[in-house]
């Protein structure tokens, strides 16, 4: 077996440390081919964008010409080198990690990297500049930029993350995120000195984000040759195809193919970032994370997400409450019922006016809560990627039902919950946790109930759980189930369940009783049977039945033995 870089961003520690690399060399050269040289590449987090930037890095580097061989030798780029190799200084900047509490920190944190960064730059380079990381960062940038002017050589600027603590800062303080930004702003000076240097020793820039969120305040004037982000030539450039986790699971003599790469594929793959692309790719990082767990102990892990990714993936919350327009639940119920939703994708946003219904949809798109669905023909049909997302998505929408409902359910119960389910395949304290919900709901009024609706919280409710594949309307043999609950591991011992949801309204109970009550129930109860003798279900020893019909806030569960 080979080591598995997960965490590990730097291109030359991964060749020199023999860890395994999936080749994704050759968009060099069709990077260096497009006309632009000023060029911006937009992925959700996690998704291997800095170890891209390090194999540019390294490439272009003139200081590693003695290296090329050794680092690319055994890569498609180091059979196919351009003209352009190792023939610029390069000047790298990483945005991530700074601290976005306030303006200042915030100003202070980016004044610190960028210094740092380009110390290292003139110590690289045997460079005389005087770096003073108390002095605003367009001072310094342009110290560095005459400096190396002076000498006639060329740079290659690299920005990695370029959005990473705008993004947090417009997330929880978006007076100061403007502030930040705005004509007069730190930052966007910093910019301006860049877009000079373009006219003289800047020859190329790489820049990588999640969101143009800042792009269009921070780069006012400043032309960006090509956003390549839903170019269909670079769909694949970063993240994992199919191949290539296939390749990986060869290299790692993983032979579980058929079992695992199901499992992989529902939790990790779907994303599309073109209408025209033909194939899917996988979060390389959660791919990678999924692997490392998997092979000491030849075992699925318990949790398929990564503690350290959901943290940047949990802040889904703070986005979406950017978005203040009525419609945000109603696109928070769609996409996790498995709705597509029909958007064109913004290019660039205005902080200065308020999100939009397209601008909310867009930055859910952005941060990979969404992404394109295949075969869109006219605007781009969006839908959540993989379970993953979907599970983040249902862990909001509790939350959210949770406020408006005033109501806490407390981790006891909902193990008691759990254990009930997937041990005894009862349901009852399941669904005493779903009344609760509808009764402090129902008396404050605030949603009008449906079976859709209804659904959902039980929907998110199992997602929770975190033992279950949740399925809605999975397609069974042509029959629509509206809930199945799969258990992820241990299937010969836990419990799998079925359910049909029915749902009568208030007003036309109150004037058929009990006629319509058993109408509902004897139609899910057949629904239920019939789907029952599907050959998938033939087989299930441990799987018990429910109809669940709905007046209001009350319930009426049945067993179907």
């Amino acid at each position: 077996m080979i080591k598995l870089p997960y965490g590990i961003s730097n291109y030359e520690s991964i060749v020199e440390d023999g860890y395994l690399y999936v080749d994704k060399t050759r968009y060099i050269e069709k990077l260096e081919e497009l006309s632009d040289k000023s060029i911006m590449y937009l992925r959700p987090r996690k998704f291997g964008k800095t170890l891209f930037t390090s194999v540019i890095e390294h490439y272009y580097d003139i200081k590693e010409k003695e290296k090329f061989n050794k680092l690319f030798g055994n890569t498609y780029i180091g059979k196919n080198p351009t003209k352009l190799k190792n023939s610029y200084y390069i000047l790298r900047f990483n945005f991530s990690g700074i601290d976005t509490e306030n303006v200042e920190s915030t100003i202070r944190g980016f004044r610190n990297k960028t210094a740092t960064a380009m110390q290292s730059f003139a110590n690289k380079y045997n460079l005389e500049i005087n770096i003073d990381d108390e002095k605003d960062a367009e001072i310094n940038l342009d110290k560095v930029l005459k400096k190396v002017n002076e000498i006639g050589e060329k740079v290659y600027v690299i920005i990695d993350e370029y959005d990473h603590f705008a993004n947090e800062l417009l997330g929880f303080d978006t007076s100061s995120f403007k502030d930040l930004i705005s004509k007069n702003g730190k930052v966007r000076k910093f910019y301006e000195i860049l877009k000079e240097g373009t006219e003289t020793v800047v020859d190329r820039i790489f820049i990588t984000g999640v969101a143009p969120i800042t792009l269009d305040s921070l780069t006012s004037g400043f032309n960006i040759g090509a956003d390549i982000s839903q170019d269909v030539r670079f769909n694949e450039m970063i993240g994992f195809t199919q191949e290539e986790v296939k390749w990986i699971m060869e290299k790692e003599k993983i032979e579980e193919k058929e079992e695992l790469l199901p499992i992989i594929k529902e939790n990790y793959d779907g994303y599309m970032f073109s209408k025209k692309a033909q194939e899917k790719i996988y979060n390389s990082n959660m791919t990678l994370y999924f692997f490392k767990e998997y092979i000491p102990f030849n075992q699925i892990p318990d949790k398929l997400m990564d503690v350290n990714i959901a943290s940047d993936y949990s802040k889904l919350e703070k986005m979406i409450n950017l978005y203040n327009g009525e419609n945000k639940e109603e696109i928070i119920q769609k996409t996790i019922a498995g709705e597509t939703i029909t958007s064109e994708i913004t290019q660039k946003f205005n902080p200065a006016k308020e999100f939009s219904e397209q601008d909310f949809i867009s930055i859910l798109y952005y941060l990979g809560y969404l992404t394109i669905k295949e075969n869109s023909i006219l605007k781009p049909e969006l839908v959540i990627p993989n379970t993953t997302m979907k599970e983040l998505y249902s862990d909001y929408f509790l939350k959210m039902v949770s406020q408006k409902a005033e109501l806490e359910i407390g981790e006891s119960k909902k193990n008691e919950a759990l254990t009930e389910l997937a041990l005894n395949g009862k349901i009852d304290k399941t669904i005493d946790i779903l009344g609760m919900y509808m009764k402090n709901l129902s008396n404050r009024d605030y949603i009008k109930f449906d079976e859709k609706y209804i659904k959902l919280i039980f929907y998110c409710l199992a997602m929770d759980m975190g033992i279950y594949r949740v399925k809605s309307e999975m397609e069974i043999e042509g029959e629509y189930p509206d809930i199945l609950l799969i258990p992820k591991q241990n299937k010969d011992k836990l419990y799998e369940i079925m359910i049909e949801f029915k749902y009568i309204k208030k007003e036309e109970y109150e004037k058929q009783g009990e006629k319509i009550l058993k109408e509902k129930q004897k139609e899910a109860e057949t629904q239920i049977k019939r789907y029952s003798e599907k050959e998938e279900f033939k087989r299930e020893k441990l799987l018990r039945k429910y109809t669940i019909v709905a007046v209001k806030e009350k319930l009426f569960v049945k067993e179907i033995i």
